[in-house]
């Protein structure tokens, strides 16, 4: 099965994939306030995650939610980085693991604003 983790994409992020085949992939929420960009998880990806975040869960969608703030900052940047919504970013997020989980354990204590 594929799952999915659902990116929001605002103006200052829009800018950094603008002009590449991501851009296409966009689709608009709340009346075109937000844009969401949909990420896929094959089957292998999507346990490891969820192993990693024990609070995720895979929702009635088949998208994986409660993912720390800071694997989804993680994942944009990748995705940005390798103009890939897919397994290649994913993988490149995965290498960061320790990194990702000390800064998702602070969010307990403080949730970042947005950079």
């Amino acid at each position: 099965m594929t799952y999915k983790i659902g990116l929001l994409i605002d103006e200052k992020r829009y800018e950094a994939i603008k002009g590449t085949p991501l851009a296409s992939n966009l689709r608009s929420m709340f009346g075109g306030e937000i844009r969401i960009l949909e990420v896929e998880v094959d089957d292998d990806l999507a346990k490891r995650i969820l192993q990693e975040f024990p609070a995720a869960r895979v929702d009635s969608r088949g998208f994986i939610e409660d993912l720390p703030v800071a694997f989804r900052r993680a994942l944009f940047e990748a995705v940005a980085a390798t103009k890939n919504a897919g397994r290649e970013a994913l993988e490149k997020v995965l290498q960061r693991m320790d990194e990702i989980k000390a800064a998702a354990a602070k969010e307990k204590e403080y949730v970042p604003p947005p950079a």
